[in-house]
């Protein structure tokens, strides 16, 4: 029960955050037109991340597509700062991709057919 509402919780929270690059995006639309693509796309995912939030396990696909595209996307900001092809403050946003992956893989619902199987045993 308290995975379920822990869940919920990072849902709304990351979802909101994701949204909240709203902003940035239409300041960075015309200056940087590649890093306004891809906070459009956050703000996207942030829109379905709090639609998730009302039933999570009917979204188990999402979840882990926004943890491993957290992990993927904080890894090569990493790879990036370490070479010295983006500022090393970034280094900051590629920790934060990595523990939103980790909030939802480590909070991700069970596969239903496990929910089912542990219902009808007990």
């Amino acid at each position: 029960m308290h995975r379920d509402r822990a869940l919920k919780v990072v849902l709304i929270v990351v979802g909101v955050i994701f949204c909240a690059l709203a902003y940035p995006l239409m300041m960075f639309v015309k200056q940087e037109p590649a890093l306004a693509m891809m906070l459009s796309l956050y703000v996207t995912l942030g829109v379905f991340l709090l639609l998730a939030a009302r039933d999570p396990s009917a979204h188990r696909s999402l979840i882990a597509f926004t943890a491993w595209s957290s992990f993927a996307h904080g890894a090569l900001m990493a790879a990036q700062a370490f070479a010295n092809l983006i500022a090393r403050g970034e280094l900051i946003g590629s920790a934060v991709l990595v523990v939103i992956g980790l909030a939802f893989v480590a909070l991700a619902p069970v596969k239903a057919a496990v929910e089912q199987a542990s219902r009808t045993i007990a």
